[in-house]
């Protein structure tokens, strides 16, 4: 019989491989038998990814995520080159862009925790939302969504022309659940959940499962734009008293995605060090 987590010979495309928790899903992935479709809107990256993979071919590929047109393209490649679509990881994904306020809100939340260590009362509010402009909610809504939208679509069209079934799955967020975070951020990793949901129903039928993961605080670049006392704190709320490392949450990724899981679709898997229950 063969091995329930086996992707030999299947198509595997993540986008946001270039870095972080991208490139460790690319590699297990690739390390499972998978031809690995690295996209990232850094190509570099998404190069030294592939360099990093096993096995083979892989492919490697500059892509905006939130460019339908990018998207298309990328994905007519993906599929000249290694075949049609068997797995789709959407991981694409951002926690701030300009003009969304996340630098007044840190100054902010410097001045505060200045007046806390003073010992006087915090009379500074934390305000993001009243920074935030129009093109900063739409950068990261862009990505994190819309992008995860257009590289669904563009999946389930092979999966669909090639007459075979998928797997599909995008990483979301604890702050889904918990509300923790700015909130275009927030929204569009709750956005996640919700498309997961409803694509899993409509896909059922064709043979193609539909999951999300929610990871917690992961130890990823992403991180290097958050205040270290944001980080002290998030760290001291969760149970297993530290941030995930990229390779546990491909982990979770692959497992969800391989046959292993076959009987699940339109789920969420938590992957938070027990930091919140969904």
């Amino acid at each position: 019989m063969a091995e329930l987590q086996s992707f030999e010979g299947k198509v595997v495309v993540v986008t946001g491989a270039g870095r972080g928790m991208g490139r460790a899903i690319a590699e297990k992935f690739a390390s499972l038998g998978g031809r690995v479709a690295a996209l990232d809107l850094n190509a570099d990256e998404a190069q030294e990814t592939v360099a990093g993979c096993t096995g083979g071919p892989h492919l490697a590929k500059a892509c905006d995520v939130s460019n339908s047109a990018d998207v298309a393209a990328a994905f007519r490649e993906v599929v000249d080159t290694l075949g049609a679509v068997d797995v789709l990881v959407n991981n694409a994904g951002i926690g701030r862009a300009p003009d969304d306020g996340s630098d007044e809100m840190y100054a902010l939340m410097a001045k505060r925790n200045e007046e806390l260590a003073a010992g006087g009362p915090a009379t500074t509010h934390v305000d993001h939302l009243i920074h935030m402009q129009d093109a900063g909610w739409k950068s990261v809504m862009g990505v994190n969504i819309d992008g995860a939208f257009y590289c669904a679509r563009e999946a389930v069209r092979s999966m669909v022309a090639a007459e075979k079934g998928g797997s599909i799955v995008s990483i979301s967020s604890t702050s889904a659940q918990s509300g923790e975070g700015a909130v275009h951020y927030c929204t569009s990793k709750a956005a996640i959940i919700g498309m997961t949901r409803c694509l899993a129903g409509e896909l059922a039928g064709r043979g193609i499962r539909v999951n999300a993961v929610a990871p917690g605080p992961t130890n990823t670049p992403i991180m290097a734009g958050i205040p270290q006392e944001w980080i002290q704190s998030m760290e001291a709320d969760i149970p297993l008293g530290r941030m995930a490392v990229p390779a546990e949450i491909a982990e979770a990724v692959a497992w969800v995605a391989s046959d292993a899981a076959s009987f699940c679709t339109g789920s969420v898997l938590v992957a938070n060090g027990g930091s919140y229950f969904f």
